[in-house]
């Protein structure tokens, strides 16, 4: 049975941010992404993933090449409205995307600009708000709020416009570990709840429970695959100015020191697991 056609789809994209220059922060990425899937991805400083990101929703434009979120070009003009609705963008800092006084006001701020029917809105604000575990606290304030709850309402107001896929890009960069584990709770329920997720991070521990992770390097992808696949080659990953998850560097002492462990260990849990049946 044939797959279906993939939700964003770019070929062979450029961009350059100043076109006088010669090296593009985009250079010739070919990607797809399906409905459903959890694609995280990785790379240094201004290798180009942010960059690559803001293709899917057509706040960048390729120089060359074309993006497609499901079948449209986002260069059309007359598809605009209709790709930003499938695919919404969460950004670094909570603070830039909330707007309003109480939480469920800045949930509510964007279906109320699109004109969505009062009674709509309450559906959908509701249910975003719960969907991102952010619905206890719909009636405070939202400069009251930690830095993980900030960017859950940021979460919640981006669902509310039911996008298929959300892009979030470093969304946990600025939160401490609660909050960070806060944030990726929240994305384990989207999944569930069917949303495609596109994270942009540089936590190797997010990218571990992704489903496929993507590292770019110089504008270009150069690794790609299963979580297990790309951390077990940590050399290279070191080669990228990159960790890998704390559960393969124990992994990969381990095995230095002579304890046998497979390269697919990347996780607490299977790190346990290989350890306990050493122990049999």
């Amino acid at each position: 049975m044939p797959r279906e056609e993939p939700m964003i789809n770019v070929q062979d994209i450029h961009f350059r941010y100043d076109p006088e220059q010669p090296s593009y922060a985009v250079d010739g990425v070919s990607l797809a992404i399906h409905r459903g899937e959890f694609v995280a991805v990785l790379g240094a400083n201004g290798c180009g993933k942010s960059t690559l990101a803001k293709h899917f929703n057509a706040i960048l434009l390729p120089e060359a090449g074309t993006g497609l979120v499901e079948g449209m070009d986002t260069r059309n003009e007359d598809h605009l409205y209709d790709v930003r609705q499938k695919v919404g963008m969460v950004f670094q800092n909570p603070d830039n995307q909330i707007v309003a006084t109480i939480v469920e006001e800045d949930v509510a701020f964007a279906p109320e600009n699109l004109g969505v029917p009062p009674e709509e809105i309450r559906t959908r604000i509701d249910e975003a708000m719960k969907l991102a575990g952010i619905y206890e606290k719909r009636d405070a304030a939202p400069y009251k709020l930690s830095g993980g709850q900030k960017q859950r309402v940021a979460i919640a107001g981006v669902i509310a416009m039911r996008p298929d896929c959300l892009v979030l890009d470093e969304s946990t960069a600025m939160l401490d570990p609660h909050g960070r584990s806060q944030v990726m709770k929240t994305i384990r329920q989207l999944r569930e709840a069917g949303i495609t997720i596109v994270s942009i991070t540089h936590y190797m521990e997010e990218a571990a429970q992704a489903d496929r992770v993507l590292v770019m390097s110089r504008g270009r992808i150069v690794m790609e695959g299963t979580p297990e696949e790309v951390f077990s080659q940590t050399q290279r990953l070191h080669s990228y100015h990159l960790d890998v998850p704390q559960a393969a560097e124990l992994r990969d002492e381990l095995v230095k020191i002579g304890i046998p462990m497979p390269e697919n260990v990347i996780t607490p849990d299977r790190c346990a697991e290989e350890l306990y049946k050493l122990l049999q």
